[in-house]
């Protein structure tokens, strides 16, 4: 079911001003997709690090040539949109993929169920001091290929929630029509293929803020949700709105899928190791 961007804005508002957080899933699969829906989450995002991460590849896999990243969210949401019974669902486009006519691709998301976007596989997530991130923005796979697929899903009239990682790109998304800005933290911690390098809560709540103060300087109505890094359980998640003024939820793509199926299906197996026969 696509749901058109202003009743998914309409449903988002509602829940800010219900005083109720705001909260995205990510889906790796339909039965992550199905129970995330019944826990009542506001958003389903899908995308390629999603198969890698719940096949119990690290996430980052989604970032590397193990397939085309757009290719495999189309293939995922025949899986996961049927399932889907009432929330609105996001694909995870990799913006900078040269062969792709990106027109073209949003209005195919669009006809074949999706509400939205979010810009994954993302460059973000490679230091832009690397010799290797200035080569891919020298050489037209840069952030900016992002910030144009994002003002054009703008433009087809879906919702668009972008992973920003500094102040200029809040700004740069939130120009192009952004509705929710994701501050990304990088790669979430915890649980078993989970990253161990990461930003103290202090430190994300600090860098969130500051997304946060430059995605309002540009447009007061866009709304802003944190992600990853530190914020990996419900009461980082908290810690993090508590310390924050203006942030107004979380998106959950290994913290809502993966940590939950790494405990729950270890706790179950060693629950029927533990009968005994006769």
């Amino acid at each position: 079911m696509e749901f058109a961007r202003t009743e998914s804005l309409e449903r988002l508002e509602s829940t800010v001003q219900n005083d109720e957080p705001v909260i995205g899933a990510g889906a790796g699969t339909g039965i992550s997709a199905k129970f995330a829906e019944r826990g009542g989450v506001d958003l389903l995002i899908i995308y390629n690090s999603g198969r890698y991460r719940m096949n119990g590849r690290g996430s980052l896999a989604g970032l590397l040539s193990y397939g085309d990243a757009n290719e495999i969210v189309l293939e995922m949401g025949q899986e996961v949109l049927p399932v889907v019974e009432d929330t609105p669902v996001l694909a995870g486009v990799n913006g900078t993929d040269p062969f792709r006519e990106m027109d073209v691709f949003i209005e195919d998301l669009r006809r074949r169920g999706f509400s939205g976007v979010q810009n994954f596989p993302t460059v973000g997530l490679i230091d832009e001091d690397s010799s290797f991130r200035k080569n891919l923005e020298e050489t037209g796979m840069g952030y900016d290929k992002e910030v144009e697929m994002i003002r054009e899903a703008s433009d087809q009239g879906m919702l668009t929630c972008p992973y920003v990682f500094n102040e200029a790109q809040a700004r740069e998304m939130t120009e192009a029509g952004a509705d929710v800005v994701v501050s990304h933290m990088g790669l979430t911690t915890s649980g078993d293929i989970g990253a161990e390098t990461a930003l103290s809560l202090d430190e994300a709540a600090e860098r969130v803020q500051a997304h946060h103060d430059a995605a309002k300087s540009v447009d007061d109505d866009v709304m802003v949700i944190c992600h990853g890094g530190p914020i990996a359980w419900p009461e980082d998640a908290q810690y993090v709105l508590d310390n924050t003024e203006g942030v107004v939820g979380f998106f959950g793509a290994s913290s809502i899928e993966r940590l939950a199926t790494e405990d729950a299906i270890e706790k179950q197996a060693r629950e029927f190791k533990d009968i005994t026969v006769s």
